[in-house]
């Protein structure tokens, strides 16, 4: 796992493919790893290590992601999410040629109950949710096209879904339709990457009045597309 920031209560590491960022006990995860490795710099056991989590990455996504070490940064953190003070860049490739060089993608989303999936519904659905991203277009191939993604909203699978239900699924995403793979094709599904990187995260520093800009590195998975 790769540190890219790390001043007092604040931590933003680099997320690697097909690892949960919670979990159950005795389920790896990126909570349990960077308690483990907070644990062992501070000499304290990793159950006595507090991890504030204001954000969330999927799975089999990759990229940016901000922790706090204490409470106080933690609430900070979360409230300048849930005020959508801090501003959030993905790098997505998804399947077909996006046509539009630049848009807006605005729909009401619902997360399944009891399943690790949510739909599109109506605006009057009583469950829906609105969801707003803005997509830049960087580079087309043929049959693929690379997206920036600034997100207004952060719902449930939003970039997956979003592009998905408008015929452009993010590569390797087999959950919402992609029929190219990406990555390292793991017997264990689980462990399958998508083509969704969380490229840049800016926020206040929890301490003081300072803007912070953390852009994350490209994994492997990416390098045949696209080079740093």
């Amino acid at each position: 796992m790769q540190i890219l920031y790390e001043d007092g209560p604040v931590l933003v590491v680099n997320k690697p493919s097909g690892l949960l960022v919670q979990a159950p006990p005795g389920i790896d995860s990126m909570v349990t790893q960077i308690k483990t490795m907070v644990g062992q710099k501070i000499g304290k056991p990793c159950d006595n290590v507090y991890l504030g989590v204001p954000h969330r990455l999927d799975r089999p996504a990759t990229g940016a992601m901000v922790f706090a070490l204490s409470r106080t940064a933690a609430r900070r953190l979360s409230e300048q999410f849930q005020m959508r003070m801090v501003a959030k860049k993905y790098w997505v490739l998804v399947e077909g040629n996006v046509p539009d060089d630049t848009g807006d993608w605005e729909d009401f989303l619902r997360k399944v109950p009891d399943e690790a999936r949510a739909e599109v519904v109506s605006s009057k659905h009583p469950e829906g949710r609105w969801a707003l991203l803005h997509y830049r277009v960087l580079r087309r191939w043929e049959h693929c096209t690379h997206l920036e993604i600034e997100l207004e909203t952060g719902r449930t699978h939003q970039i997956r879904l979003q592009a998905a239900s408008r015929g452009f699924p993010v590569l390797g995403d087999a959950q919402y339709g992609a029929q190219r793979p990406f990555g390292i094709p793991y017997d264990d599904e689980r462990l399958r990457a998508i083509a969704l990187h969380s490229r840049s995260l800016c926020f206040k520093h929890p301490q003081r009045d300072e803007r912070l800009t953390l852009t994350a590195p490209l994994p492997q998975e990416w390098q045949t597309w696209v080079g740093e």
